[in-house]
């Protein structure tokens, strides 16, 4: 059996990783500061972004949740993986190789969601490579009649399933999986037949997530004698959630979060997407096998990093009654959205893909330029089917449509929506104003009150809330808010700053009995100089002080440059240093009062008051 990875490979692994690269893949993070970066939280839903990132230390942290960690505390908390397998992934990342104690090398995975991502991208080689067979003619017709070649295939990882039962099985037994590990990853499925291929006959399509880790497929039927369905995605597994998984976003997401506006174009299937992007609209993403919903926007949310409303958000439907049904239900859901949402629908109804057969790549591109706002779609296909030129048509158009409007927040966006749905209706506009405040204030009552909540029962006491001591809960006096200064500084440069005066600073205790623990959490680490020591110092912390730990190394540090910081905490250090030793002054003068001048003990005080005037000069620099 394998032993643990050696500490020193830990670390060298840690320290040559970036961890804004890594947390970067999966949100989009901006500057916050000197040495800081910032993004929506992705192990909570939040509005305005309040998780940061300083890749100098490799530290994370959430102001609103409090999630904080290193690089393997990341990748464990995102993907579920243990710590072994989250530093073997990051050093194959940087070309390390491990070393393990008691002589042993890496351990044969037989389980978990590791050997589940290495039997996806081995079944998306090998699906690859059928594509290329004789057989796969079919599957090369199919797509050609698409208007995607060979390149087009190769770029979104296109492969083939053959018709047989047992060739993928074959195919990965050969390569050491297990029938119970392809199980779980979906690959196969059981049956009277025994294990059997679940993708047969069929075009292939990878489904990554957001780093581009294979973690499900799609797949399309070809033959008339195939029984299954159109389209056969990978059931759930443990890496593959379709509700959160978007197809495409692993090559969207750079030109996303790079846009101005970023704007998000979603449509409805596999080859919508391949035929939007080679048409040059790169930011398409289709779902997978399920309507667009909240865990999709929390997704978006994150890539786009939509602190403010900039941001656009494009749904292509069919215009017949399937596609207004799938945007009305969409709509549900791009209310979560701060950015701006639109439907855009091409000409005769067509699909990205059949637009770019029939009419070339500009006409794809120029969908966009088609696009109207949701709300105002919404609004036109709530009042078909209402006769407008009669009083009763208009009343029910006007009673259908005004709970729309009375959800948008904005109160400029919902007036001139209001003189919309009017001039829609032929309407009085006060008509139309009353019935939309009307609605916003039932909406507004129903966000208040919320679902109804059993009575605890009787027996039930009240746990005991735990007080959180955060940056914000700190006392705003001079001393705390100069010791809090300080300490921030200390924990994000003190691998900079010179051993001996950070050290010195250090040496007494705190006014803050939350700083105080902080201080020692740092004094605890006698290497301040290697990776990761701010780290351990955090978890030194004792609670329930570690939470303001993190922030104070998370939070951005007022200053213009990585030289001004330095500068700023080596002048914090020194003014800590000044404060003892006038404390160490005063106490020694006071014991002067107390003895005889001409004692022995009265001229040892004396001495150690010219001592301390003598540090405090050579600190001034006088």
């Amino acid at each position: 059996m394998a032993g643990r990875i050696s500490q020193a490979d830990v670390e060298e692994v840690k320290s040559r990783t970036n961890i804004g690269d890594i947390i970067g893949e999966r949100v989009a993070l901006r500057s916050a500061g000197v040495g800081s970066l910032k993004g929506l939280c992705p192990f909570h839903d939040e509005k305005s972004p309040s998780f940061h990132v300083r890749p100098q230390v490799g530290f994370y942290h959430c102001f609103g949740c409090g999630a904080s960690g290193d690089v393997y505390t990341f990748l464990r908390e995102m993907d579920h993986v243990t710590f072994t397998e989250a530093v073997e992934r990051l050093a194959a990342r940087v070309g390390i190789t491990l070393h393990y104690e008691e002589g042993g090398g890496p351990a044969p995975e037989t389980s978990g969601r590791s050997r589940l991502y290495a039997a996806n991208a081995a079944a998306a080689e090998y699906f690859r490579a059928q594509l290329g067979t004789a057989e796969a003619e079919t599957g090369r017709r199919f797509l050609g009649a698409r208007g995607f070649d060979a390149g087009a295939a190769a770029h979104f990882g296109v492969g083939y399933a053959p018709r047989g039962w047992n060739g993928l099985l074959d195919a990965m037994l050969a390569q050491g999986f297990t029938r119970d590990e392809l199980t779980a990853a979906g690959l196969v499925s059981s049956g009277q037949r025994g294990v059997y291929d679940r993708f047969r006959g069929r075009v292939i399509w990878p489904i990554r997530d957001v780093t581009g880790q294979t973690i499900g497929f799609g797949a399309r039927k070809l033959y008339d004698d195939d029984p299954g369905p159109k389209y056969l995605n990978t059931p759930e597994t443990a890496i593959y959630k379709k509700a959160q998984v978007l197809y495409g976003l692993d090559l969207a997401k750079r030109d996303i979060s790079r846009g101005d506006p970023k704007r998000v174009v979603v449509v409805e299937g596999y080859t919508d997407v391949m035929a939007a992007h080679l048409a040059g609209v790169t930011t398409a993403v289709a779902t997978c096998g399920t309507a667009f919903g909240t865990d999709h926007i929390t997704v978006l949310r994150r890539v786009m990093g939509d602190e403010s409303a900039a941001g656009e958000v494009v749904f292509t439907f069919d215009p017949d009654a399937a596609g207004q049904k799938a945007a009305l239900r969409a709509f549900g859901e791009a209310r979560r959205f701060q950015a701006r949402t639109y439907v855009a629908v091409a000409p005769d109804g067509l699909d990205p893909c059949d637009l770019r057969l029939e009419r070339g790549d500009a006409a794809v591109r120029a969908l966009m330029d088609t696009k109207v706002p949701m709300f105002e779609f919404v609004i036109d296909r709530k009042l078909e089917g209402f006769d407008l030129s009669s009083v009763e048509g208009r009343v029910a158009g006007l009673r259908a449509a005004a709970p729309i409007l009375g959800e948008i927040a904005d109160p400029a966006v919902r007036s001139g929506y209001e003189h919309v749905l009017a001039r829609r209706l032929g309407s009085d506009l006060t008509d139309v104003h009353r019935a939309v405040s009307s609605a916003a204030r039932r909406e507004k009552q129903r966000e208040e009150n919320g679902p109804a909540r059993p009575a605890p029962a009787v027996a039930d006491a009240p746990a005991e809330p735990v007080q959180r001591v955060t940056l914000a809960t700190l006392p705003r006096t001079g001393d705390v808010m100069r010791e809090r200064d300080a300490l921030m500084a200390f924990l994000q440069y003190g691998h900079q700053m010179d051993t001996a005066l950070l050290t010195r600073a250090l040496s007494r205790p705190l006014v803050h009995p939350g700083l105080e623990a902080v201080r020692a959490g740092i004094l605890s680490v006698p290497d301040r100089s290697r990776p990761g020591w701010a780290m351990t110092a955090i978890e030194a912390v004792r609670e329930p002080y570690r939470v303001l730990a993190g922030e104070m190394l998370a939070a951005e540090f007022p200053a213009r440059d990585e030289q001004s910081a330095l500068a700023a905490a080596n002048d914090l250090a020194l003014a800590l240093v000044e404060r003892q030793l006038r404390a160490e002054k005063a106490e020694l003068l006071s014991a002067v009062q107390r003895v005889p001048a001409d004692s022995d003990e009265g001229r040892a005080l004396r001495v150690q008051l010219r001592d301390l005037d003598i540090e405090t000069r050579r600190l001034r620099g006088e």
